[in-house]
């Protein structure tokens, strides 16, 4: 008779975040002992990470950090994924979450690839997440890292269901005179992803090759207008694509009265950068 209890495995589960059938056999296999078990369970967890490198991670979470630092701000902002939704919303996942994001802040680095590599508090963040990825049975990536600073950094996180951790990141650098409305920008970003900061911040050939269908398209809907005529439609055109791809264009999603870049200059205030991260996008 297996010496263990029912209160044993939902304590083995929550420590690991392993599925129940997987807890039970290491219970068995350790003859109830949960320390001897829990090493099992790992053990053959890190067996199968190579076995799960080919697998798809759209699933996952995103977190941030805002710290002060002489005189700014600086904001991290990691992409963790898995592959389910079962392991993104359980404990151990969320927890991996923010200890990832602890080491991240911790060591400086400034991209995913140099987060893996750095080592903090004795071990690398590769080697954090694999320990964990071994226990959830699942492939957890570290996909992205982005490292903001200025004057003020504003942050908004997005659940996009009420059981899941935040799957939508923002974070929004402006000076301290459009701090106060950098909260409704970011939630503008989540909901609207825009792509460019400025219309200067669009390439050229992007604009060229928009303006060149929309002076193609008015031909075709208007046949013999002059070219004068077909210029001004083409440009009309243009200033619709700016309002799709670009922040400063677009109105504010709180009071499409108002474009954001009015919104700005009411505040007499500057956005200077926005970086804006979707789980799995």
């Amino acid at each position: 008779m297996a010496n263990y209890t029912a209160a044993d495995i939902k304590a083995l589960r929550e420590r690991t975040g392993a599925g129940m059938l997987d807890v039970k056999k290491a219970l068995d296999e350790a003859n109830g002992d949960s320390e001897k078990a829990l090493e099992i369970i790992r053990v053959k967890g890190l067996k199968g990470v190579a076995k799960r490198e080919d697998r798809a991670t759209s699933e996952g979470l995103v977190a941030a950090n805002i710290a002060d630092v002489d005189g700014a701000q600086v904001g991290t902002l990691i992409e963790l994924n898995c592959e389910t939704d079962f392991v993104a919303k359980s404990p151990k996942f969320i927890e991996l979450g923010d200890a990832v994001l602890a080491a991240v802040v911790k060591s400086g680095a400034q991209s995913a690839e140099d987060a893996l590599a750095a080592e903090v508090d004795g071990q690398t963040i590769q080697a954090l997440i694999d320990a964990d990825a071994a226990t959830l049975g699942e492939k957890i990536v570290l996909r992205r890292v982005a490292v903001v600073n200025g004057p003020a950094v504003t942050s908004y996180l997005h659940r996009t269901a009420k059981d899941l951790p935040p799957a939508i990141g923002v974070f929004v650098v402006t000076d301290a005179a459009a701090a106060g409305a950098a909260k409704d920008i970011a939630q503008h970003i989540a909901a609207l992803s825009p792509e460019f900061l400025s219309r200067e911040d669009v390439p050229a050939e992007k604009v060229d090759n928009e303006r060149r269908i929309a002076e193609e398209t008015a031909r075709a809907e208007g046949a013999n207008k002059p070219e004068h005529i077909i210029a001004k439609i083409a440009e009309n055109r243009l200033g619709k694509f700016y309002e799709e791809v670009v922040l400063l264009d677009q109105p504010l999603a709180k009071d499409p009265s108002k474009k954001v870049g009015q919104v700005l200059a009411e505040a007499k205030g500057e956005l200077t950068g926005f970086v804006r991260f979707r789980v799995g996008a």
